[in-house]
């Protein structure tokens, strides 16, 4: 527990919130499909659909999972060390002569 985890660069910050986007706007779409499936097959009047413009509750689901799926990543950036792990600079002063 004494380990000091490495803060992570602005570059893997950016790659999350970016990667958290895309995620959360694919499953939105995999969200509506399937409810507009089930809408079609039992004959429910479920609102939500792609017409975010239109639908409260859809712009609703949207920025949920969004919202999610960026703070997942995120979590997931600070929790995870960089692979290259920071070395610290030693001067030429302090190697030692063989």
């Amino acid at each position: 527990m004494g380990e000091e985890i490495a803060k992570p660069t602005w570059l893997r910050i950016a790659a999350a919130v970016i990667l958290g986007g895309v995620v959360g706007g694919i499953l939105f779409l995999i969200v509506t499909l399937i409810i507009g499936a089930i809408n079609n097959r039992m004959g429910m009047t479920i609102p939500i659909n792609l017409q975010i413009a239109e639908n409260v509750l859809s712009l609703c689901l949207l920025i949920l999972l969004i919202g999610l799926s960026i703070a997942y990543f995120w979590w997931k950036v600070e929790t995870t060390p960089p692979s290259e792990p920071a070395t610290p600079e030693i001067p030429e002063t302090e190697i030692p002569d063989e």
